[in-house]
């Protein structure tokens, strides 16, 4: 299972937010690139980068912290938030990205997601984002009517590089992520899910690993020490039952 340390961006600097709330923002560093360079490090052969204000605004807006990013690390990175035109999915990979997430465009225009997912195969991720198994938009602003498992089913036929799902009860909250729901995306359908929201300690990981999520996540836990990348990594190898 691959391990995802998440780098949110607001203004320049590292965050994470509490249930997606932009009045529950906690700042853990000035410099986004020194934390990716702790990442890799410690062991990160993946970074996943967030622009929230992209996502609330609907166009990127942190580009020059992803570019000394991607100018410290060379490791697999991907960027999601407010990526909603061809234009921005071209430039960005050209810009040195592996991979983009997309979330709202998918549901509010899925035949611009379809074609999109056909022109640039195994470089787009289907970001869902779910209120009680109910897709969000907007960053999160906005609760649509279309269940997360639909909207997955939606695209289970495009190319797509995985899906990445958020259960934004869980997500900042340190309480543990929701494995059943987690689980229960990867078995409707064939494409690798990501899990996102509330892993916080090893046995979070081992559970997803366990339920068969093709990996996951990780934020706030690694930012307040209630989990070490090293040791999750470790966890979500080959052989965690082994070792654990």
């Amino acid at each position: 299972m691959q391990i995802w340390p998440a780098i949110d961006l607001r203004g320049g600097k590292c965050v994470r937010l509490k249930q997606g709330d932009y009045q529950q923002e906690t700042v853990f560093a000035e410099d986004p690139a020194a934390v990716a360079r702790q990442f890799a490090e410690q062991g990160a052969q993946h970074l996943h980068i967030v622009d929230l204000e992209g996502a609330r605004e609907g166009m990127p807006l942190n580009l020059p912290s992803v570019q000394e990013i991607l100018a410290t690390v060379g490791i697999e990175c991907e960027l999601g938030g407010g990526i909603r035109d061809e234009q921005s999915v071209r430039e960005l990979l050209e810009f040195g990205l592996s991979r983009l997430v997309i979330g709202t465009s998918a549901l509010t225009d899925p035949e611009w997601f379809r074609e999109a997912c056909r022109q640039y195969p195994q470089q787009l991720v289907l970001g869902i984002d779910a209120r009680d198994g109910w897709a969000a938009t907007d960053g999160w602003l906005n609760t649509s009517s279309v269940s997360a498992i639909d909207l997955a089913k939606q695209f289970a036929s495009e190319p797509l590089a995985a899906i990445i799902y958020t259960d934004i009860a869980t997500d900042g909250m340190m309480r543990g992520p929701n494995v059943e729901a987690m689980a229960q995306m990867q078995a409707a359908v064939d494409i690798p899910v990501i899990a996102s929201g509330g892993v916080t300690r090893i046995d979070d990981v081992t559970r997803l690993a366990d339920a068969g999520l093709a990996g996951c996540i990780i934020g706030r836990a690694l930012y307040e020490g209630t989990l070490s990348l090293s040791e999750a990594i470790r966890a979500a190898s080959d052989n965690v039952s082994e070792a654990y």
